[in-house]
């Protein structure tokens, strides 16, 4: 770590720049970093800068002659998790797709916070003032109405920061030919944000409002674009814009959309097919759909009891057929829960009826009937009394047509065979769990999109955008730690608890001084290919929020 310092002429001026620089090798070339432009600062900064530094092993050296400024040291800000996570996002090309100014550079703490601690915009400022968020990020003092302002900002730009992330993705991997997309919901408890309204819940939250969202990934699951429809958008009405989306922003040719049998149906098929996309689509078909093929003979029971097989037809589709013994298990021990909760009802309403005798039958059995309709089981249950007593009867005929399909599933394909083998277009439809994956962990308590706490459809669409770029930070910290015995969070937490030592000239502070990490700090930041500064320069401003906490509040 030195000071590099020079001057040069411009006519009869003269100007001088200091840089804080670090020398490294890497492999047999030896190369240099600028840690921060320190040309903003005084002749006597500079000094005791380039003192400190000559004197970095005791800085008690500096004190005891009694000359010269005063030095002294004190804990500053945590720096492990909030440099960590930077770092990250800079390998991944986010930092460059955000941009310089204010404004990214607040879209960027917002989703660095979101990683780190989970929350609000106000415990996003909070965050800031307990990691060197101000020192990491170069951006000046800001409070919770600028970071909800900065969601405007990022759902203005959002296409922009999307197509720039693309294209730095595609020059580390191969330009995408697959696309994977789904649509998942995300449910209100208030009733007041511009995008809400009833649909259907995918949360089981009924009687609440909700948004829709749509995730774009690559077919390794990298998300690449978040959008965010009504709460009462039916999905196949979300995929054309994925398509216009795909085609004209990102300019990708020979296209594969993946999805799953309730999002490409038939006019989505035309459209992927249609001029000038000319795209491709792997998805299942419905129960009732696969009942059709077997009446007309295109498929036949026979072949689920193979692996995997297959069905072409005069039409250029593809069918490729499974049965998931696994699933089907599942199935039938959900039936079975079914109707033992079916006759604990017949029990109780046996019961009932044996200690009332004034009590109606009819009444006992029109209970046991609703409850039969909500469990989904009264086409094969046959209920019947007699002598006050309700008995059950299960009609097998029914049951055993209703189970005869029990984990099966059909894949439709117009891909040819050059194209995609049988396995390959199996594979590439299980890749949906990635989504699904991306869901859970964007919706629960890892990156907590919900509670959503806007009301603005420009707020809540900039919301979800940075819980996307969030999402893929922590994907890739999960891939680097996945044989640690760390989660993610835990990694961040333990990262956290390193702090930067603060280096005071004159009671001033001059600079972040980064102690060296304990060793399991180290294994985590060696494991995710992070390399921390020795210093880092210190801007002194302290972030604080506008809205405070109570003076007093309930201990309840």
């Amino acid at each position: 770590m030195h000071l590099d310092s020079s001057t040069t002429k411009r006519g009869d001026k003269s100007y001088t720049r200091h840089l804080l620089r670090e020398t490294f090798r890497e492999g047999k070339k030896v190369k240099h970093r600028t840690i921060a432009n320190l040309s903003h600062c005084s002749e006597e900064e500079i000094a005791a800068i380039r003192l400190a530094l000559r004197h970095k092993k005791d800085l008690s050296e500096l004190t005891t002659t009694g000359k010269g400024p005063s030095f002294s040291q004190k804990q500053g800000l945590s720096i492990g998790a909030v440099w960590s996570v930077y770092d990250i996002a800079r390998q991944l090309g986010i930092v460059d797709a955000f941009g310089t100014t204010r404004e990214g550079k607040l879209g960027l703490w917002q989703v660095i916070a979101r990683v780190i601690d989970q929350g609000s915009r106000l415990s996003a400022v909070r965050l800031a003032g307990a990691h060197a968020a101000c020192d990491v990020l170069g951006v000046g003092r800001f409070d919770e109405d600028d970071l909800y302002d900065n969601l405007d900002w990022l759902c203005e730009h959002q296409a922009s920061i999307e197509d720039r992330l693309f294209r730095n993705l595609c020059r580390t991997e191969e330009t995408p030919g697959l696309f994977l997309y789904d649509v998942t919901s995300s449910y209100f408890e208030g009733t007041h944000n511009e995008l809400s309204a009833f649909g259907y819940n995918r949360d089981g939250k009924k009687g609440k409002q909700q948004i829709v969202i749509g995730l774009l990934c690559n077919e390794s699951g990298v998300p690449l674009s978040v959008e965010v429809f009504t709460g009462n958008t039916q999905d196949p009405q979300t995929v054309a814009p994925q398509i216009r989306k795909v085609a004209e922003r990102f300019g990708s040719q020979e296209v594969t959309f993946v999805g799953d049998r309730g999002m490409i149906k038939s006019q989505q098929i035309e459209q992927l097919g249609s001029e000038p996309y000319g795209f491709h689509y792997i998805t299942a078909i419905t129960k009732p759909q696969i009942e059709t093929l077997l009446k007309k003979n295109v498929i036949q029971m026979g072949l689920f009891e193979q692996k995997l097989a297959e069905i072409k037809t005069h039409e250029g589709l593809r069918y490729v057929l499974r049965r998931n013994p696994a699933r089907a298990e599942e199935i039938k021990k959900s039936r079975e829960d079914k109707l033992n909760a079916l006759k604990k009802e017949i029990a109780k309403q046996n019961h009932y009826l044996k200690g009332h005798p004034r009590s109606e039958v009819k009444v006992a059995v029109r209970k046991v009937n609703a409850r039969s309709k909500q469990l989904k089981i009264s086409d094969w249950v046959l209920l019947s009394a007699s002598e006050r007593e309700i008995t059950l009867a299960i009609d097998n005929n029914i049951l055993t047509e209703k189970a005869k399909l029990d984990g099966c599933y059909v894949l439709k394909t117009d891909l040819s065979d050059a194209a995609a083998t049988k396995e390959t277009i199996h594979d590439r439809y299980k890749d949906l769990a990635l989504v699904e994956s991306a869901f859970r962990t964007s919706k629960t308590v890892e990156l907590e999109l919900r509670p959503i706490h806007v009301r603005l459809a420009t707020r809540t669409r900039g919301h979800a955008f940075v819980v996307m770029v969030a999402y893929r930070i922590v994907k890739e910290l999960f891939l680097r730690w996945q044989n640690m015995n760390f989660t993610v969070q835990e990694g961040l937490n333990e990262l956290a608890t390193l702090c930067a030592t603060q280096l005071l000239v004159d009671g001033a502070v001059q600079i972040n001084d980064i102690p060296e990490p304990r060793k399991t700090l180290k294994e985590l930041l060696e494991g995710a290919n992070i390399r921390l500064p020795k210093y880092l320069p210190c801007s002194g401003i302290h972030v604080t929020t506008k809205k405070k906490l109570q003076s007093s509040r309930n201990n309840a």
